[in-house]
């Protein structure tokens, strides 16, 4: 397998990043700002700056077709940016929430987005031609704490939330005059807005870090604190589902996972790499790290002579100066995102974290 694209942008955190979708600009959040770079050659190099926002920015979002970004921050404030002339053209929106804004996501048909929130509020925000502006509906029942992931269903009306409260929910997030009526599924069949169509509660009562739909739609995946990957399969609307199948690892959790195929899910989180898991209704199992690791400590490493490693330890308490991880990511992984082709069958995907780092890896 190749070796991965490794870009070093700072030494910051990185909330969450996306690229667009000829994979020449990458956007990631930093601090307060969005920072934007450029492909130049085989490196990236920054290109402009999106200020707006006057505390962290929790997440960031770039839509394939239009190419608009949209950001949300812990000031409880989200952003449509638009590209013009003169630069990035910013319109705030309505989100009427009175809590952090933690989780932003365009849906497949770019119509309109959602916003997670600490306020126990989903905000499903599209554009009002009339008066100009971008205006948002809120998903509030059943949500009892904060929002901390989102995912479309391939259909745009359907979208799964995973929160504080230890369960994995999915929403009718339908907009009439905006959306067309979806096609009856496993999901449920008439769908006005609000309509919980499935609602799972993890094992141990973890939070819920990361959901995701199978390119089918017909199948969920969410990661969890207690380090498990459950997925369910449902039947029919106000059924049991067919199979729910959680896989218990002795990893540390993970805080984002992919589809590649309805086979194979890609994670990763505080473990700093991502994992492959395969399976279906049968089962899923851990296959392993998708790295091969070649870093400090990988493989044979030369032996330390025994005066030398007695001096390792009188002069820092330990043998081995072990302060450099075998990982290409130095820290957890805080997004793992499809970078090209697509959640039916995935050829390169891409990493960020907390060391500031975003790795561009081959499925």
């Amino acid at each position: 397998m190749a070796a991965p694209e490794v870009l070093h942008l700072f030494h910051h955190p990185i909330a969450d990043h996306s690229f667009s979708s000829d994979r020449q600009t990458l956007a990631v959040a930093k601090d307060n700002n969005v920072e934007l770079y450029s492909r130049s050659g085989n490196k990236f190099l920054p290109k402009d700056e999106l200020k707006g926002h006057d505390k962290t920015v929790t997440s960031v979002d770039i839509a394939p077709n239009s190419g608009m970004i949209v950001t949300c921050s812990q000031d409880r404030n989200a952003y449509v940016w638009e590209p013009s002339p003169t630069g990035w053209k910013p319109t705030l929106v309505l989100l009427r929430i009175n809590r952090a804004a933690t989780f932003v996501r365009w849906s497949p048909s770019e119509r309109k987005f959602a916003v997670g929130s600490g306020a126990r509020i989903i905000a499903v925000c599209y554009f009002e031609e009339e008066n100009d502006w971008w205006v948002s509906k809120h998903l509030k029942k059943p949500i009892r704490s904060t929002i901390t992931t989102l995912a479309w269903h391939p259909n745009s009306v359907l979208l799964a939330a995973g929160s504080t409260d230890s369960h994995a929910r999915v929403f009718s997030a339908f907009i009439k005059g905006i959306d067309d009526r979806p096609e009856p599924g496993v999901w449920g069949e008439r769908l006005p807005f609000n309509t919980v169509c499935g609602e799972y509660l993890n094992d141990s009562a973890g939070w819920i870090h990361a959901v995701s739909f199978s390119p089918s739609g017909d199948a969920l995946a969410f990661a969890a604190h207690d380090s498990s990957i459950t997925v369910v399969y449902p039947s029919a609307p106000e059924q049991p589902p067919r199979a729910m199948i959680s896989i218990t690892t002795q990893n540390l959790p993970f805080t984002s996972l992919i589809w590649n195929g309805e086979a194979e899910i890609l994670a990763a989180g505080y473990d700093c790499e991502p994992y492959r898991f395969r399976g279906g209704e049968d089962g899923w199992e851990l296959v392993g790290s998708v790295e091969s690791k070649k870093g400090p400590g990988a493989g044979a490493a030369v032996e330390d002579s025994a005066r030398n490693m007695f001096r390792q330890m009188d002069l820092r308490g330990k043998a081995k100066d072990d302060t450099q991880l075998t990982t290409t990511h130095q820290n957890t992984i805080n997004t793992l995102r499809v970078f090209s082709g697509s959640a039916a069958g995935v050829q390169q995907f891409s990493t960020s974290g907390v060391d500031g780092r975003v790795v561009i890896w081959n499925a």
